[in-house]
C-alpha cells in the first residue's frame, strides 16, 4: 500500500444521513478492501494500492468549521476512520481531539476495534456514539468479502467496552448477503449492547459497478452451489428469502430490547 498526500479538497463535507449535517473522512481510500463497498465506484484514488492523507488537516479544519455551530459530525461514510493507517498517522484522533476542544461531538462507524484507544476523547464529548458494521459470523466468509478487516467478534467486544463506558452504541448489519449473512443471529447477539440495529441488504445500483463485479466473482469462485439462488434474491426484493426475513425481523422487533431499523 502506498501512502501519499491528497490534493487540496474539503475535509468537512455535507452528509447524506438524516441525523447529520456534516461528515469527515480523515483518509481518502480504505485499507479494509471490502469488495462490496459502494465507495469503490467513485474511489478518488487507486483503491487497491493507495491511501491519501490530508496535509495539515487541523489547520484546514479550523477554517472550515469557523462559521459552523458546534454539532455532531459523522465519521465513516466513505472510508473507515479506524483503518490500519490510523495506528500510524492518527488523523482521526487528531480531528476528534480538535472537535472536542471546539465543543463538537462525533458519531463513528467502523469495522475496527481501534476506537477503544480514543475512548478518552469520545467519552468527554456530549452525545458521542460508536457504531460497528457487521455481516459475517465466520472468518471464511469475512475473508472472502472483506479480507483486511478484523474478526467480527473482536468488533463486538470493543462495542461492549464502549457501552460500558457510557457511549451510545449501535450496529449496522450490512450488507445482508442472502444465504450468507446470519441476520437473526446477529440481531439477538447485538441487541443487549446497542441502542439500535440498522439492517440493509447488499445494494446493486448497476451491474457494471466495480462492487458488483467483485461480489459476482466471489460468488462464482467461493460459493458456486449457492451462487444462483443468492443472485436471484439480490435482484428481487419479492424473493422468498426477503419476505421470510422481513417476517422474522418484524417479530424480533417486538421481542428484543433495542430498536430495529429494517430496510430489507
Amino acid at each position: 500500500m502506498r501512502y501519499g498526500v491528497c490534493s487540496k479538497r474539503k475535509i468537512l463535507t455535507e452528509c447524506g444521513l438524516s441525523d447529520f449535517a456534516y461528515q469527515i473522512d480523515p483518509y481518502i481510500g480504505c485499507e479494509h478492501q471490502c469488495q462490496y463497498c459502494y465507495a469503490l465506484n467513485d474511489a478518488g484514488c487507486e483503491w487497491d494500492s493507495e491511501i491519501l492523507i490530508h496535509e495539515n488537516i487541523i489547520e484546514q479544519l479550523k477554517e472550515e468549521i469557523a462559521n459552523i455551530q458546534p454539532q455532531k459530525i459523522y465519521f465513516g461514510y466513505t472510508t473507515d476512520p479506524y483503518q490500519q493507517s490510523e495506528m500510524k498517522y492518527k488523523q482521526t484522533r487528531k480531528v476528534l481531539s480538535f472537535l472536542h476542544e471546539k465543543g463538537f461531538s462525533a458519531g463513528v462507524l467502523t469495522k475496527s476495534d481501534l476506537f477503544i484507544r480514543d475512548l478518552d476523547v469520545l467519552t468527554q464529548m456530549e452525545d458521542a456514539s460508536v457504531s460497528i458494521s457487521v455481516s459475517f459470523d465466520n472468518d471464511f466468509d469475512r475473508k472472502c468479502f472483506e479480507e483486511n478487516t478484523i474478526n467480527t467478534f473482536d468488533r463486538i467486544e470493543a462495542l461492549k467496552i464502549a457501552k460500558h463506558c457510557g457511549l451510545k452504541t449501535s450496529a449496522l448489519l450490512c450488507p445482508v448477503i442472502p444465504y450468507i449473512t446470519s441476520v437473526e443471529y446477529f440481531v439477538e447477539l447485538l441487541a443487549p449492547i446497542v441502542d439500535k440495529i440498522l439492517i440493509y441488504p447488499l445494494s446493486v445500483l448497476d451491474t457494471t459497478d466495480r462492487s458488483w463485479q467483485n461480489v459476482r466473482s466471489i460468488l462464482a469462485s467461493d460459493y458456486p452451489t449457492k451462487k444462483e439462488k443468492i443472485e436471484d434474491a439480490i435482484f428481487s426484493r419479492d424473493n422468498f428469502y426477503w419476505t421470510t426475513l422481513r417476517d422474522k425481523l418484524n417479530y424480533l422487533d417486538k421481542h428484543v430490547n433495542c430498536e430495529l431499523e429494517i430496510h430489507v
